[in-house]
């Protein structure tokens, strides 16, 4: 059982640490900026190191004791913690380096509290773990998913990891997609959070174990605090071992992407 008055707090310590970490991501948006090759194709820039310990900074104040996996510094603080913090400091840094404002930065206590901050809306998505909101300007509002939009966010980076049973791309050109949702491709999970928000009406994606990623953990702990449905890509539950990402705002849409995935 969530401790209500304990979960609130790491909900406050989640906000804190994103609101720190987007600080940084919007100031040094649009300068020259230092590269970190870590092969593939992929890089980090200072931007996302500086972040990061921005965030770390603020975890570590508020709670010495717990743990902190993080994209660019991977463990700190001893493996064997009671409490475990993920940390994204910028999702969508290919989009950031290419002078693209659409990145997230993602903080989320395993199993509890969780906060995406859009650096440059100036957003911030939060959850205790049973609740969430969104903070504009100082006022909280409640979450209130909507497939209103019929936008549907796929993600089609790699890896591929259920290829040729799935392909992502291939949802794109089902007729049945054609005829009832409309694309969108973003490259970050600030997806995840506008589908808790009713920006969008799914997200989906290929991937493993997406429940304990950095990336992930915290858009899929706003989106079921929502009241979003999230499944895999087979339809079991989300979690270690599962297979890629379907979540829908509402279980009519849900259903109707899985009947497109399974065909």
């Amino acid at each position: 059982m969530i401790n209500s008055s304990a979960s609130s707090d790491d909900s406050a310590v989640a906000t804190a640490a994103a609101s720190a970490g987007a600080d940084v991501v919007r100031s040094l948006y649009g300068r020259r900026l230092t590269r970190i090759d870590k092969g593939a194709g992929d890089f980090a820039t200072a931007a996302d190191v500086e972040a990061e310990k921005a965030i770390v900074d603020v975890i570590r104040a508020a709670r010495p004791d717990d743990a902190v996996v993080g994209e660019e510094g991977g463990q700190q603080g001893t493996a064997d913690a009671a409490r475990q913090w993920l940390v994204d400091p910028l999702c969508g840094t290919l989009n950031y380096a290419a002078g693209s404002m659409l990145v997230a930065v993602n903080v989320a206590l395993r199993d509890g509290a969780a906060a995406v901050a859009d650096p440059f809306s100036g957003e911030v998505f939060f959850t205790d773990g049973t609740s969430a909101w969104v903070r504009r300007d100082g006022v909280d509002e409640p979450l209130a998913p909507t497939s209103a939009t019929s936008l549907v966010d796929v993600n089609l980076d790699p890896p591929f990891i259920n290829r040729p049973g799935f392909r992502a791309v291939d949802l794109l050109a089902h007729p049945a997609f054609v005829e009832r949702f409309r694309p969108r491709v973003v490259s970050t999970t600030l997806a995840l959070a506008w589908v808790a928000a009713g920006k969008r009406a799914a997200y989906v994606t290929d991937g493993a174990d997406l429940i304990g990623s950095v990336h992930f953990a915290a858009g899929i702990a706003l989106c079921r605090a929502a009241g979003c449905v999230v499944t895999g890509i087979d339809g079991a539950p989300a979690g270690a071992g599962g297979r890629g990402l379907v979540v829908a705002a509402d279980a009519e849409t849900h259903g109707q992407l899985m009947s497109m995935i399974r065909s």
